[in-house]
């Protein structure tokens, strides 16, 4: 095997969709040999997956590889950039950091363990696209919990939102083919799993690319696998979110209530601007189908401040479109404009210090929000998937069916897996809980 005795750290930056990126790399890895270790110190290959879907996200991996250096950690190692700002800046990043060995895009992983041998040699940029489906399984080693994985079902997104960076940096969207889908489903079925997340940039476009069928339908087939007991999916685009969508998620008892659907603001001014495709009214009847037909559905969002040309007003609505909704939990950020999108050429005009006002004013109020909604739920009984010891102190850590943290103790040692659990109290993050074993 061309990777035998190498020892591999992976540092991941981003959201779930990296996270798994970063499993499927592990496997590449693992099957040639190589072994994962916690610490860049340890390690023959250091490999730093990448978001570049904020400004925050690429400063982060630019303050990384400083430390990096500043420790001499890379003395000795691969160091391999990988992701979306690897597809993004390419050739920059290796002018920018001369230590630096790889940048690869996220199409071109399978490519990892040959550049990542003794047959290597120099620095290398690889960032080509592909427009077909590639497959890259996971081993069961490579996956951060023993009960809920993952599972990627398309990739890339036809929307070009003006402040999204993703169609330039995962491509024009790719549907994996449903049978393979259904094949690694009933593989963590047999190997204990009890939920899957189904992963997407645009997940409800997804169409089998042989039979046409589409989410609602990936979600009955796997929902006939018993061992599986709980199915959620994101991420949902707003525009193509329908009501046989939000009819299916009720009809069908595996998939948990709850959804994350990006508004990114309330105003329709911003919205249009944003080429989102939907209007505030659009966005809210969506919402008021789902609590029709789920009135326990627990609702996430992502939302965007001081986009170019938003107003006080535009400002307003989004608050007021919060209010209205009653969040469990929200994404916010202030804009900062991405190279190769559309609002990047357009004036910045919405001061800094207005943005940073805005944001934590939305915070604040999203905060008490979540802290009411999360003292109503003192008292009661809760089924939650527990995925192992938590960070604070002896208890467990696990999530409900809202998606929601719950840090609980319990009488025996437990194992990852469901228990029933009272609500003892909790913040505005996270609840605080007592298992009945």
């Amino acid at each position: 095997m061309r990777l035998n005795g190498k020892k591999f750290f992976i540092q991941t930056f981003g959201c779930q969709m990296n996270l798994n990126d970063s499993e499927h790399v592990a496997s590449l890895l693992l099957r040639e040999g190589a072994s994962q270790v916690e610490s860049p110190l340890d390690s023959d290959l250091i490999l730093i997956n990448t978001c570049a879907v904020r400004e925050k996200s690429v400063e982060k991996l630019f303050s990384y590889l400083g430390r990096l250096k500043e420790q001499k950690a890379y003395r000795g190692s691969v160091i391999a950039c990988l992701g979306c700002v690897a597809q993004l800046y390419r050739e920059e990043l290796l002018s920018k950091f001369p230590y630096l060995d790889l940048v690869v895009g996220p199409t071109q992983y399978e490519e990892l363990p040959l550049l990542l041998s003794d047959s290597w040699r120099q620095p290398t940029a690889l960032t080509r696209w592909r427009k077909d489906w590639s497959e890259l399984p996971i081993v069961t080693v490579a996956r951060q919990s023993q009960v809920s994985a993952y599972i990627t079902v398309m990739e890339g997104c036809n929307n070009f939102c003006t402040f999204c960076v993703v169609p330039f940096t995962r491509g024009r969207e790719k549907y994996r083919p449903l049978g393979a889908i259904m094949e690694e489903a009933r593989q963590l079925a047999e190997a204990g799993y009890l939920e899957i997340q189904l992963l997407g940039q645009n997940v409800n476009s997804y169409r089998d690319p042989e039979s046409g069928a589409g989410l609602a339908e990936l979600l009955e087939k796997i929902a006939k696998i018993d061992q599986i007991k709980w199915l959620r999916f994101l991420t949902s685009h707003p525009k193509n979110f329908s009501l046989e969508m939000a009819r299916a998620m009720a009809c069908n008892k595996k998939v948990c209530h709850q959804l994350h659907l990006p508004v990114q603001s309330g105003s329709n001014q911003v919205l249009s601007r944003m080429n989102r495709n939907y209007s505030r009214e659009d966005y809210l009847e969506k919402i008021g189908w789902l609590k029709s037909f789920m009135p326990d559905i627990s609702l996430s969002t992502d939302i965007i401040v001081g986009f170019p040309g938003e107003t006080d007003d535009d400002f307003r609505q989004t608050m007021e479109l919060i209010e209205e909704v009653q969040y469990t939990n929200i994404f916010s950020f202030r804009y900062s404009p991405r190279p190769l999108t559309r609002a990047a050429r357009w004036k910045d005009d919405v001061p800094p210090k207005v943005k940073i006002e805005r944001l934590i004013e939305l915070q604040k109020r999203q905060k008490e929000i979540q802290s009411k909604l999360n003292k109503t739920m003192i008292g009661q009984k809760q089924k939650i998937l527990g995925l192992g010891p938590s960070k604070r102190g002896n208890l467990y850590t696990g999530r409900n069916e809202a998606y929601q943290v719950v840090n609980f103790s319990a009488r025996s040692e437990l194992r990852p897996g469901f228990v029933e659990v009272k609500i003892t109290g909790g913040g505005a993050y996270s609840l605080l809980a007592e298992a009945s074993v």
